[in-house]
Protein backbone atom coordinates (compact mmCIF):
# COMPACT_ATOMS: atom_id res chain seq x y z
CA UNK A 1 0.00 0.00 0.00
CA UNK A 2 1.22 3.47 -0.88
CA UNK A 3 0.60 6.82 0.85
CA UNK A 4 -1.93 7.47 -1.90
CA UNK A 5 -3.83 4.33 -0.91
CA UNK A 6 -3.92 5.48 2.72
CA UNK A 7 -5.19 8.87 1.58
CA UNK A 8 -7.96 7.14 -0.42
CA UNK A 9 -8.87 5.04 2.61
CA UNK A 10 -9.08 8.16 4.76
CA UNK A 11 -11.23 9.81 2.09
CA UNK A 12 -13.63 6.85 2.22
CA UNK A 13 -13.95 7.26 5.99
CA UNK A 14 -14.54 10.96 5.42
CA UNK A 15 -17.40 10.13 3.07
CA UNK A 16 -18.81 7.80 5.72
CA UNK A 17 -18.88 10.67 8.19
CA UNK A 18 -21.27 12.60 5.92
CA UNK A 19 -24.51 10.91 7.01
CA UNK A 20 -26.75 12.13 4.19
CA UNK A 21 -24.32 11.29 1.39
CA UNK A 22 -24.84 8.01 -0.48
CA UNK A 23 -22.57 6.34 -3.06
CA UNK A 24 -25.31 6.68 -5.67
CA UNK A 25 -24.92 10.45 -5.47
CA UNK A 26 -21.13 10.64 -5.70
CA UNK A 27 -18.98 8.84 -8.27
CA UNK A 28 -15.80 8.93 -6.17
CA UNK A 29 -17.60 7.62 -3.11
CA UNK A 30 -19.11 4.76 -5.15
CA UNK A 31 -15.68 3.85 -6.53
CA UNK A 32 -14.11 3.79 -3.06
CA UNK A 33 -16.94 1.62 -1.75
CA UNK A 34 -16.39 -0.78 -4.67
CA UNK A 35 -12.67 -0.88 -3.93
CA UNK A 36 -13.29 -1.61 -0.23
CA UNK A 37 -15.50 -4.55 -1.17
CA UNK A 38 -13.15 -6.00 -3.77
CA UNK A 39 -9.67 -5.21 -2.38
CA UNK A 40 -9.03 -6.81 1.05
CA UNK A 41 -5.80 -4.85 1.54
CA UNK A 42 -7.52 -1.54 0.94
CA UNK A 43 -10.42 -2.60 3.18
CA UNK A 44 -8.00 -3.33 6.05
CA UNK A 45 -6.41 0.10 5.70
CA UNK A 46 -9.78 1.89 5.62
CA UNK A 47 -11.05 -0.06 8.62
CA UNK A 48 -7.82 0.75 10.50
CA UNK A 49 -8.24 4.46 9.75
CA UNK A 50 -11.80 4.28 11.08
CA UNK A 51 -10.69 2.41 14.19
CA UNK A 52 -8.01 5.02 14.84
CA UNK A 53 -10.72 7.67 14.89
CA UNK A 54 -12.79 5.67 17.38
CA UNK A 55 -15.28 4.53 14.76
CA UNK A 56 -16.87 1.11 14.33
CA UNK A 57 -17.56 0.11 10.72
CA UNK A 58 -21.07 -1.35 10.58
CA UNK A 59 -21.24 -1.95 6.84
CA UNK A 60 -19.67 -0.87 3.57
CA UNK A 61 -22.12 -1.28 0.70
CA UNK A 62 -23.71 0.59 -2.20
CA UNK A 63 -26.95 0.97 -0.22
CA UNK A 64 -25.45 2.45 2.95
CA UNK A 65 -22.01 3.65 1.91
CA UNK A 66 -19.48 3.36 4.70
CA UNK A 67 -21.79 3.25 7.71
CA UNK A 68 -19.92 3.93 10.92
CA UNK A 69 -20.85 4.30 14.58
CA UNK A 70 -18.82 6.38 16.98
CA UNK A 71 -17.40 4.68 20.06
CA UNK A 72 -17.88 6.32 23.45
CA UNK A 73 -14.36 7.76 23.43
CA UNK A 74 -14.43 8.95 19.83
CA UNK A 75 -14.28 12.66 19.12
CA UNK A 76 -17.24 12.10 16.81
CA UNK A 77 -19.43 10.87 19.68
CA UNK A 78 -19.68 14.40 21.03
CA UNK A 79 -22.44 15.26 18.58
CA UNK A 80 -24.99 13.16 20.41
CA UNK A 81 -23.82 14.59 23.72
CA UNK A 82 -24.21 18.06 22.28
CA UNK A 83 -27.74 17.14 21.21
CA UNK A 84 -28.58 16.04 24.76
CA UNK A 85 -27.26 19.28 26.22
CA UNK A 86 -29.14 21.39 23.69
CA UNK A 87 -32.32 19.34 23.95
CA UNK A 88 -33.03 19.97 27.61
CA UNK A 89 -31.43 21.37 30.72
CA UNK A 90 -33.63 19.39 33.11
CA UNK A 91 -32.48 15.85 33.88
CA UNK A 92 -36.03 14.53 33.56
CA UNK A 93 -36.39 16.05 30.11
CA UNK A 94 -33.09 14.52 29.00
CA UNK A 95 -34.42 11.14 30.11
CA UNK A 96 -37.56 11.68 28.05
CA UNK A 97 -35.47 12.58 25.00
CA UNK A 98 -33.63 9.29 25.44
CA UNK A 99 -36.94 7.46 25.71
CA UNK A 100 -38.12 9.13 22.49
CA UNK A 101 -35.07 7.81 20.63
CA UNK A 102 -35.53 4.33 22.08
CA UNK A 103 -39.23 4.26 21.18
CA UNK A 104 -38.59 5.49 17.64
CA UNK A 105 -36.12 2.66 17.06
CA UNK A 106 -38.44 0.02 18.54
CA UNK A 107 -41.41 1.24 16.51
CA UNK A 108 -39.46 1.56 13.26
CA UNK A 109 -38.23 -2.06 13.45
CA UNK A 110 -40.62 -3.95 15.77
CA UNK A 111 -39.77 -7.47 14.56
CA UNK A 112 -36.43 -9.27 14.32
CA UNK A 113 -37.09 -10.03 10.65
CA UNK A 114 -37.51 -6.30 9.96
CA UNK A 115 -33.96 -5.69 11.14
CA UNK A 116 -32.66 -8.68 9.21
CA UNK A 117 -34.28 -7.66 5.91
CA UNK A 118 -32.05 -5.19 4.06
CA UNK A 119 -35.02 -4.16 1.92
CA UNK A 120 -37.30 -3.31 4.85
CA UNK A 121 -38.28 0.34 5.28
CA UNK A 122 -39.84 1.38 8.58
CA UNK A 123 -42.29 4.28 8.75
CA UNK A 124 -43.04 6.27 11.87
CA UNK A 125 -44.83 9.46 12.84
CA UNK A 126 -44.41 11.89 15.71
CA UNK A 127 -47.93 11.23 17.00
CA UNK A 128 -47.53 7.50 16.48
CA UNK A 129 -44.37 7.37 18.60
CA UNK A 130 -46.13 9.39 21.31
CA UNK A 131 -49.13 7.04 21.32
CA UNK A 132 -46.79 4.04 21.40
CA UNK A 133 -44.94 5.37 24.46
CA UNK A 134 -48.22 6.17 26.24
CA UNK A 135 -49.40 2.61 25.62
CA UNK A 136 -46.10 1.37 27.05
CA UNK A 137 -46.62 3.62 30.07
CA UNK A 138 -50.05 2.07 30.65
CA UNK A 139 -48.49 -1.39 30.54
CA UNK A 140 -45.87 -0.32 33.08
CA UNK A 141 -48.55 1.10 35.35
CA UNK A 142 -50.60 -2.09 35.09
CA UNK A 143 -47.52 -4.16 35.90
CA UNK A 144 -46.75 -1.98 38.91
CA UNK A 145 -50.36 -2.32 40.13
CA UNK A 146 -50.22 -6.09 39.80
CA UNK A 147 -47.05 -6.33 41.86
CA UNK A 148 -48.11 -3.76 44.43
CA UNK A 149 -45.30 -1.43 43.43
CA UNK A 150 -47.39 1.44 42.13
CA UNK A 151 -45.50 4.18 43.91
CA UNK A 152 -43.51 7.10 42.61
CA UNK A 153 -40.05 5.86 41.66
CA UNK A 154 -37.00 7.86 42.54
CA UNK A 155 -36.08 10.36 39.84
CA UNK A 156 -32.72 8.68 39.31
CA UNK A 157 -34.05 5.11 39.26
CA UNK A 158 -32.87 3.09 36.26
CA UNK A 159 -35.02 1.42 33.65
CA UNK A 160 -38.41 2.22 32.19
CA UNK A 161 -40.25 1.98 35.51
CA UNK A 162 -38.81 5.38 36.42
CA UNK A 163 -40.13 6.97 33.23
CA UNK A 164 -43.81 6.15 32.96
CA UNK A 165 -45.11 8.62 35.54
CA UNK A 166 -42.91 11.41 34.22
CA UNK A 167 -44.10 10.82 30.66
CA UNK A 168 -47.82 10.47 31.40
CA UNK A 169 -47.81 13.66 33.46
CA UNK A 170 -46.37 15.64 30.58
CA UNK A 171 -48.84 17.21 28.13
CA UNK A 172 -48.88 15.57 24.71
CA UNK A 173 -49.04 18.75 22.70
CA UNK A 174 -49.67 22.20 24.11
CA UNK A 175 -48.84 25.21 21.99
CA UNK A 176 -47.11 28.57 22.10
CA UNK A 177 -48.92 31.80 21.30
CA UNK A 178 -48.08 31.39 17.62
CA UNK A 179 -49.43 27.79 17.60
CA UNK A 180 -46.04 26.09 17.56
CA UNK A 181 -45.69 22.82 19.45
CA UNK A 182 -44.30 23.27 22.95
CA UNK A 183 -40.71 22.05 23.10
CA UNK A 184 -41.36 20.48 26.50
CA UNK A 185 -44.49 18.58 25.41
CA UNK A 186 -44.04 14.91 24.60
CA UNK A 187 -44.69 15.43 20.89
CA UNK A 188 -42.31 18.40 20.98
CA UNK A 189 -39.61 16.17 22.47
CA UNK A 190 -40.28 13.43 19.92
CA UNK A 191 -40.28 15.94 17.06
CA UNK A 192 -36.87 17.21 18.12
CA UNK A 193 -35.52 13.65 18.43
CA UNK A 194 -36.76 12.69 14.95
CA UNK A 195 -35.40 15.92 13.45
CA UNK A 196 -32.00 15.01 14.90
CA UNK A 197 -32.25 11.59 13.27
CA UNK A 198 -33.00 13.26 9.94
CA UNK A 199 -29.93 15.49 10.31
CA UNK A 200 -27.89 12.37 11.11
CA UNK A 201 -29.00 10.57 7.96
CA UNK A 202 -31.05 7.99 9.86
CA UNK A 203 -34.53 9.12 8.81
CA UNK A 204 -36.05 10.95 5.85
CA UNK A 205 -39.04 13.23 6.39
CA UNK A 206 -41.85 12.34 4.00
CA UNK A 207 -44.76 14.56 5.08
CA UNK A 208 -46.46 16.64 7.73
CA UNK A 209 -49.31 14.29 8.61
CA UNK A 210 -49.66 13.04 12.20
CA UNK A 211 -47.19 15.56 13.50
CA UNK A 212 -44.59 14.62 10.88
CA UNK A 213 -44.05 11.37 8.97
CA UNK A 214 -40.68 9.70 8.41
CA UNK A 215 -39.13 6.69 6.70
CA UNK A 216 -36.02 4.84 7.80
CA UNK A 217 -32.70 4.66 5.93
CA UNK A 218 -30.23 1.81 5.58
CA UNK A 219 -27.89 3.65 7.95
CA UNK A 220 -30.56 3.75 10.67
CA UNK A 221 -31.31 0.05 10.24
CA UNK A 222 -27.64 -0.72 10.82
CA UNK A 223 -27.53 1.49 13.90
CA UNK A 224 -30.63 -0.15 15.38
CA UNK A 225 -29.18 -3.61 14.69
CA UNK A 226 -26.18 -2.52 16.70
CA UNK A 227 -28.33 -1.48 19.69
CA UNK A 228 -31.02 -4.17 19.42
CA UNK A 229 -29.49 -6.24 22.20
CA UNK A 230 -29.53 -3.41 24.73
CA UNK A 231 -31.38 -3.98 27.98
CA UNK A 232 -33.54 -0.89 27.48
CA UNK A 233 -34.68 -2.00 24.02
CA UNK A 234 -35.45 -5.49 25.27
CA UNK A 235 -37.39 -4.10 28.23
CA UNK A 236 -39.50 -1.88 25.99
CA UNK A 237 -40.32 -4.65 23.52
CA UNK A 238 -41.04 -7.10 26.34
CA UNK A 239 -44.00 -4.94 27.38
CA UNK A 240 -45.86 -6.39 24.41
CA UNK A 241 -47.09 -3.08 23.01
CA UNK A 242 -45.46 -4.13 19.75
CA UNK A 243 -45.45 -7.95 19.83
CA UNK A 244 -42.49 -9.31 17.91
CA UNK A 245 -42.90 -13.06 18.32
CA UNK A 246 -44.96 -14.30 15.37
CA UNK A 247 -44.22 -11.63 12.78
CA UNK A 248 -47.91 -10.80 12.23
CA UNK A 249 -48.82 -8.43 15.05
CA UNK A 250 -49.31 -4.71 15.08
CA UNK A 251 -49.61 -2.17 17.83
CA UNK A 252 -52.20 -3.47 20.24
CA UNK A 253 -55.43 -1.50 20.64
CA UNK A 254 -56.21 0.17 23.94
CA UNK A 255 -58.09 -1.93 26.48
CA UNK A 256 -61.87 -1.85 26.17
CA UNK A 257 -62.16 0.05 29.45
CA UNK A 258 -59.72 2.68 28.28
CA UNK A 259 -61.38 5.82 26.94
CA UNK A 260 -58.23 6.74 25.05
CA UNK A 261 -58.21 10.23 26.48
CA UNK A 262 -54.44 10.37 26.68
CA UNK A 263 -53.85 9.23 23.10
CA UNK A 264 -52.99 11.84 20.52
CA UNK A 265 -55.71 12.37 17.94
CA UNK A 266 -54.87 10.98 14.49
CA UNK A 267 -51.83 9.19 15.86
CA UNK A 268 -51.25 7.50 12.54
CA UNK A 269 -49.99 4.29 14.09
CA UNK A 270 -48.19 2.08 11.56
CA UNK A 271 -49.43 -1.49 11.33
CA UNK A 272 -47.04 -4.28 10.39
CA UNK A 273 -48.61 -7.45 9.04
CA UNK A 274 -47.50 -10.42 7.05
CA UNK A 275 -49.57 -9.30 4.07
Amino acid sequence: MTPGDVADAARLVGFGLQPKLLPARDVEYAELVRRHREDPGFARIADAVAAGLGLVVLEVSPRAGMAVAAGEDSVFAVRMGDYARRAASDAGDRFLHGLAHLAAAALAFPRPEDLADDGYIGRITVNGVDAFVRQACRRLEERADETGENTDPASDAPGLEAAWRVYTRRTATGATKDARRLAGSTTGIIGKALAFLVDSGFLQRTGDESGGTYRTTARYQLQVRDMAGSAAMAELLDLGVVPVTDGTASLLPAAASDDGADLVADAGLPFHTSA
